[in-house]
């Protein structure tokens, strides 16, 4: 059962590297554009799949978990995987929060550009927000496909 799940998760990760690589051969803005909002989202979906793979293999068949705490209270608080998803989640520069960031700044509008004008033209504004830059992105998808993979091997059925 166990199997199916990470093989579900193993496809996503394979159609978002699949996304991020026409992104990179395209010289459409849009088409560019598209494809890294599509990658987005199926990293987004495997990093829920994510959760619910870890559920079943801790024989958890039922539970969906939709976050770390919720993985916790169902396989235990203890077990590894969960300590180093909350040691993730703790760093700032990880990809779990960075995939947190990219899925806020998806839920938003763009934010207005500002127009330089001779009232403000000594204001100065720094973007905040998620690296949505394709390096980033595919490190992200790098490192959820990397975590993946080590726990498929942990938990692997013989």
């Amino acid at each position: 059962m166990a199997a199916a799940w990470h093989s579900h998760l193993a496809g996503k990760l394979a159609l978002a590297q699949t996304l991020l690589r026409l992104a990179v051969n395209s010289n459409q803005p849009l088409q560019q554009e598209a494809c890294k909002q599509g990658a987005i989202e199926l990293m987004l979906r495997s990093r829920t799949l994510l959760l619910y793979t870890l559920a079943v293999c801790y024989q958890q068949r039922k539970g969906q978990p939709q976050s770390i705490d919720q993985l916790g209270k169902l396989i235990g608080a203890d077990a590894p995987e969960v300590q180093q998803l909350l040691a993730l989640q703790a760093n700032a520069d990880s990809w779990w929060n960075h995939l947190e960031q990219l899925g806020d700044a998806q839920n938003r509008p763009p934010a207005a550009k500002k127009t330089v004008s001779n009232d403000n033209i000594i204001a100065i504004t720094a973007a905040v927000g998620a690296d949505r830059s394709l390096a980033s992105v595919q490190a992200s998808l790098s490192a959820i496909k990397q975590f993946s993979a080590d726990v498929e091997a942990r938990h692997s059925e013989w």
